[in-house]
């Protein structure tokens, strides 16, 4: 029995899934508190991503949400990322807190999960 996807039009091997996704929204599930959306611009075999537009979430242990906004400028084999003109939004009992950040380094190795067309959590 062949294992070709031709057989089967509608059995997509994980990375022609990912690939159908380049330019487009994606939402991807971090490993511990963190979810990133961004748009999808390229990959590799080991699904190390270049994304867009990126907004960061993170649940914090006393249940504050943190966004962080910014342009992605660099990333390396292990995905941890440059970005630039970061601001940071932090929804607290009082309000949302914004600061500005110049350049943040993001660890990205750690991805659970990826959802085409997904726009993250609710806030």
């Amino acid at each position: 029995m062949s294992n070709s996807t031709s057989s089967n039009p509608s059995t997509l091997l994980p990375l022609e899934l990912v690939d159908k996704c380049i330019g487009s929204r994606i939402w991807v599930i971090m490993k511990g508190e963190k979810e990133i959306v961004g748009t999808l611009t390229g990959f590799d075999d080991y699904v190390n991503m270049v994304l867009e537009d990126v907004v960061e979430y993170e649940n914090t242990v006393d249940g504050k949400r943190v966004e962080i906004v910014g342009t992605l400028t660099g990333f390396d084999d292990y995905v941890n990322m440059v970005l630039e003109d970061v601001v940071e939004y932090e929804n607290t009992v009082d309000g949302k807190r914004v600061t500005k950040l110049d350049t943040i380094l993001l660890n990205g190795n750690h991805i659970t999960m990826l959802v085409p067309g997904g726009e993250g959590p609710e806030v």
